[in-house]
């Protein structure tokens, strides 16, 4: 369909676009084949472009002079004629013939604004702000149309998990990971509840991951104070863990294996099998006040290969990420 519309074209358009399209693509794919070490296939490609644009040079060199060049007269010309009776001669409107050079020009002119269109609209960052630069993270996928659990309902205060993937999910998160070039790739916000309390107890999380951490939010609403849960870290193996102080309130970072569940949708390329110990995460627990009245958020971190980000990446995205969780329409219901 291309070559079609391209053929279209007048002679002195469509050679002068096809020589410079030549040009660049070929010096293009030459770079990437010489600098960058892509192999001989596309140095080959590349001479092929810049051949053909040097035999369409040829092609428009032979037009320009075949049109300067003065025709010869033929022998039939040559021949003497009985001159005719003299009439008034007519007067007619000189046609004038195209400027090769201007159409050739308005070409070149209009392939490169539409080059530069291009170029500036692949330069914009996705989210059409020039000014951070920054990639648009991934929608948070949120629950809607399940009822919201009654648990919510009877505490005051609590909020859900569509709230916290929106304070969560922020452009500034790669950043503070540390991988300031990710985007986020998935989003999620689910309205639970906390396991062994007969679903009486909100607990609400939010989820987000990127290629190379995956981030959790979550706020438990029950009487346990971070007080009382650093007692309880001295009974298991709490060598990693360590008590400070965030946004004025006590806070405890501890460090446990994620659990890896396997399952056979019977594809035949795995098994079931038990409960398996999956990647280290670290967590940070933070109090829901700086008096430590009971109930916490829960900020983890962790990467399928294995690898942290340092404790005071955690600190810094709770402190950007808890001051900005707010009860939205939801649960204000």
């Amino acid at each position: 369909m291309l070559g079609f519309l391209v053929r279209l074209l007048p002679f002195w358009i469509r050679e002068p676009l096809v020589i410079l399209v030549g040009t660049v693509f070929g010096v293009r794919i030459l770079f990437m084949a010489l600098v960058d070490g892509e192999g001989w296939v596309p140095a080959v490609i590349g001479a092929v472009f810049l051949l053909g644009a040097a035999l369409r040079v040829r092609v428009v060199v032979h037009a320009l002079r075949a049109r300067r060049r003065p025709v010869p007269a033929t022998e039939a010309e040559l021949v003497p004629v009985t001159p005719a009776p003299v009439t008034p001669a007519v007067r007619r409107p000189v046609e004038k013939k195209p400027n090769a050079f201007a159409q050739a020009s308005f070409a070149i002119g209009l392939f490169a604004v539409i080059g530069g269109a291009l170029w500036i609209e692949g330069k914009l960052p996705e989210d059409g702000t020039a000014a951070t630069g920054a990639s648009r993270p991934a929608a948070c996928r949120l629950d809607e149309d399940e009822e919201l659990p009654s648990a919510y309902r009877s505490t005051p205060g609590a909020v859900t998990g569509a709230d916290l993937c929106r304070a969560l999910n922020g452009t500034e998160l790669p950043e503070l990971l540390g991988t300031p070039a990710e985007r986020s790739v998935y989003a999620s916000g689910t309205d639970n509840t906390a396991p062994l309390t007969d679903r009486k107890v909100a607990q609400p999380e939010a989820r987000v991951e990127f290629e190379t951490y995956t981030v959790e939010l979550s706020a438990t609403y029950n009487k346990l104070t971070v007080a009382q849960y650093a007692k309880l870290t001295t009974y298991g193996d709490g060598r990693d863990a360590r008590k400070l102080t965030v946004l004025g309130r006590p806070a405890l970072l501890t460090s446990d294996h994620m659990m890896k569940i396997q399952f056979d949708l019977g594809s035949g390329e795995g098994a079931s099998g038990p409960v398996e110990q999956g990647p280290l995460a670290r967590t940070l627990t933070v109090a829901f006040d700086g008096k430590d009245r009971g109930g916490s958020y829960d900020l983890t971190v962790w990467s399928e290969s294995g690898l942290l980000p340092d404790d005071s990446a955690l600190v810094d995205i709770a402190e950007a990420v808890l001051p900005r969780i707010t009860r939205g329409a939801r649960g204000q219901d």
